[in-house]
């Protein structure tokens, strides 16, 4: 390959990481998976707005250093993907260590994490946290169990005033009708 024809590869993939704001990924080794599997699991990962491509090592490399992301060049050693996209990088490494289980010839080598590289067990552990969707989740019912909590206790003593005024009610009645 020419330098010139390198050249604009390396612009291409500068420009895909600006473009796309690639800044977490995961980084997969798919030696071993034929064809029709590639093209199943892109398919499945497009659906869910993960995408996953194949990277000249060298090329991505030196688009790293020049986006401002050197730390993730140890990453890139033998034949690598990177997938990237979706809600976060833990619905990344989850989706991956599912395919890694049905197809095990796909290996994770690692990820790029918020400015620092992750080796792959560690990129695996990501795949057992929670999203932030679940996280916010979580908050939002822990903040709101204390009010939930005050709203049941006025309820209760109004429901038990309200019977008591009932029930004294009913015997004013039963006395003024006898």
């Amino acid at each position: 390959m020419s330098k010139f024809v390198k050249g604009l590869l390396q612009a291409q993939l500068e420009k895909k990481i600006k473009n796309e704001a690639i800044r977490d990924f995961l980084v997969v080794n798919t030696i071993g998976l034929d064809g029709v599997n590639s093209n199943l699991i892109r398919s499945e990962l497009r659906a869910k707005g993960i995408k996953l491509f194949m990277v000249k090592n060298s090329l991505f490399k030196i688009a790293l250093r020049n986006s401002q992301m050197e730390k993730a060049v140890p990453l890139f050693e033998g034949a690598c993907a990177v997938a990237y996209g979706g809600e976060s990088i833990v619905d990344i490494a989850r989706q991956m260590v599912n395919w890694k289980k049905k197809m095990p010839v796909l290996a994770i080598k690692g990820a790029y994490l918020d400015g620092a590289p992750l080796d792959a067990a560690t990129a695996e552990q990501l795949s057992k946290m929670l999203t932030r969707i679940e996280l916010q989740s979580q908050i939002v019912a822990l903040v709101m169990s204390p009010a939930r909590n005050i709203a049941a206790s006025i309820l209760a003593a109004g429901s038990s005033v309200a019977g008591c005024l009932k029930t004294i009610s009913e015997k004013n009645q039963k006395q003024a009708a006898a």
